[in-house]
C-alpha cells in the first residue's frame, strides 16, 4: 500500500512519486534510538525515523508485534500524509513520536483492513 506509492504535494499539486527504499536501525548510523525509513521522492532520498519506544508501547497495548513490513507501511503513511497535508517536499528527514508513529499504524491497519473487506 505504501511502499510504493504516488502523492499530490499541496502547495505545488504536483503528483510525487515515492518508493520504499531501506529500513536501518538508526542506532548503528545515528546514534539514535529509531528506525528509519528511506523513501525515494521523485528520486531524492528521504527518511522517517520511527522511534523504538513505540515498538514496546506497541507491544504492552496489543499483545503483538510491529514487523518490518508494518514498519515501512507506517512511515510510507506518514509520508503521504504529510506530503497532501503540505508538510512535505523539502525535507530530507522526519521524527515520528511514539503517539504520531501508533496513530499512522492504526491507519494503516484500518485502510488494509477496508481494502481486504472490499476484495470480499
Amino acid at each position: 500500500m505504501f511502499t510504493n506509492f504516488t502523492a499530490t504535494d499541496r502547495w505545488t499539486k504536483k503528483q510525487v512519486h515515492c518508493i520504499y527504499e531501506a529500513l536501518i536501525v538508526a542506532i548503528a548510523t545515528r546514534h539514535a534510538d529509531a528506525v528509519d525509513v528511506k523513501f525515494l521522492v521523485d528520486g531524492r532520498p528521504v527518511w522517517v525515523a520511527l522511534p523504538h519506544p513505540a515498538w514496546v508501547e506497541y507491544k504492552k497495548r496489543t499483545g503483538t508485534l510491529i514487523t518490518d513490513a508494518l514498519a515501512k507501511e507506517i512511515a510510507g503513511h506518514f509520508l503521504k500524509t504529510a506530503l497532501e497535508s503540505g508538510e512535505g517536499l523539502g525535507r530530507e528527514m522526519y521524527s515520528l513520536t511514539v503517539e504520531e508513529t501508533l496513530k499512522h499504524l492504526e491507519e494503516v491497519v484500518a485502510e488494509a483492513g477496508a481494502q481486504v473487506v472490499g476484495k470480499g
